[in-house]
């Protein structure tokens, strides 16, 4: 009997010590007494951005300091669209890092994808702020790299002459073809396709003076010319040259913010 009481007592101190920390774990007490206080937010981004994390994480961390799931933080977090990847960890007493790698939409890509700054594919959901003019990409998705060198160096080619690069697509089989900024739809083919660009840039704009008239259309897989479509309208005046795209996509500047979690969103301080 003694030793079912001593066994009894036993549980009952170890009890009356692993609950109250179990229920402090958990969040069933002490939240208040162990808040987030603090939320450090480190990456590439603006600060709506940095609010947007605030928002997500806010009702995450209600809890408190120890009852915080720090996986469930982490996945909130991934799961916004423009969040490539991202890291959330605790520092004692008050204080949430987040480290963010954010994806900039760069272009369209095929009908319901986006590619990033950084050369990703992301999804393209409902009420995404977008800038305005990106161009419409499309290929296989193992070859974004290739679509995106192209792309930049076209537009590159196309700008002396006034004129943007709308779209470049490569399909199934590797052939390539672009839309131009005054509605020109230009095949390219498959082989030797910077080559073939190269030349037709620089010889376009003689030509369409030549004529009077609007190209329509631009065939350059002939070894020694192009195969033409004309418009019977006149040509309009070329548009203001368009800029040329730096070979590497732009890359944004790092961003550190330090925003209180768990007050008014108006008091955040940039440091």
């Amino acid at each position: 009997m003694r030793n079912l009481l001593r066994i009894l007592a036993g549980l009952v101190a170890i009890g009356v010590i692993v609950l109250p920390v179990v229920a402090v774990l958990n969040g069933w007490i002490g939240t208040e007494r162990f808040p987030f206080r603090k939320l450090h937010v480190e990456g590439e981004l603006s600060a709506a951005d940095a609010a947007e994390v605030r928002t997500t994480l806010s009702p995450l961390t209600r809890r408190g300091f120890f009852a915080t799931d720090l996986h469930k933080a982490q996945a909130a977090l991934s799961a916004l669209p423009w969040v490539a990847h991202a890291e959330v960890r605790k520092r004692w007493p008050d204080e949430i890092d987040v480290k963010v790698d954010a994806q900039r939409p760069f272009a369209y890509w095929g009908k319901s994808q986006l590619v990033s700054d950084k050369g990703l594919l992301f999804p393209r959901q409902d009420g995404m702020a977008l800038p305005k003019g990106m161009p419409q990409l499309d290929g296989d998705p193992r070859n974004v790299a290739d679509v995106l060198a192209l792309y930049a160096k076209s537009r590159e080619l196309f700008a002396a002459a006034g004129i943007g690069v709308n779209a470049l697509t490569q399909d199934r089989r590797g052939s390539w073809s672009m839309t131009l900024s005054d509605g020109t739809q230009v095949i390219v083919g498959r082989n030797d396709a910077e080559a073939r660009i190269e030349r037709f840039a620089g010889l376009m704009p003689r030509l369409v003076a030549q004529q009077g008239r609007p190209l329509q259309r631009a065939d350059l897989r002939y070894t020694n010319g192009f195969a033409l479509v004309w418009s019977g309208a006149p040509a309009t005046p070329a548009a203001k040259p368009a800029p040329a795209l730096p070979a590497s996509l732009p890359t944004p500047i790092a961003t550190t913010f330090r925003i209180p979690l768990h007050v008014p969103l108006m008091a955040y301080r940039i440091s």
